[in-house]
């Protein structure tokens, strides 16, 4: 695998580094395996939805964190029951760290965990002050010749 030096883009593009950093992440794999599968629905234009598959995980065993730009997902298996004898295991019961990067303005508003499926809800709530406007035209003045 390549890696590719991206110190140009900050040495030359001001107010760009947040996209040089989603570069770069995107770039690196961070150790994310794959593990556990997930899915990203758009639900509507402002609200956003992860299901992950983390079946054999109790609520207490989830984490989720958000920090910043990030949103942190952690499955901390308990103690291992040595008492199971298994022939085949094929059910994954790892530990696992998943990190998705956020958009500006992207929070979490909710967490479900049903089925084997953990839903975390997001939605974008974008400030007034950077929302559009309507600039009302006013009638032009003349300016009084002396």
């Amino acid at each position: 695998m390549r890696n590719y030096d991206l110190a140009p883009l900050y040495r030359s593009a001001i107010g760009f580094d947040r996209l040089a950093q989603l570069a770069e992440h995107a770039a690196s794999n961070k150790g994310n395996s794959g593990y556990p599968p997930y899915n990203i629905e758009l639900l509507d234009e402002n609200r956003y939805r992860i299901t992950m598959a983390v079946a054999g995980f109790c609520m207490d065993e989830l984490d989720i964190t958000s920090e910043g730009e990030k949103l942190i997902v952690k499955g901390i298996k308990a103690g291992e029951d040595k008492s199971r004898k298994y022939l085949y295991q094929g059910i994954a019961e790892r530990g696992f760290e998943r990190t998705f990067q956020l958009a500006d303005y992207v929070t979490v508003i909710g967490a479900e965990l049903e089925n084997g499926l953990l839903d975390i809800d997001l939605q974008r709530e974008i400030p007034e002050a950077l929302k559009p406007r309507k600039i009302e035209i006013g009638a032009s003045r003349v300016l009084d010749a002396e």
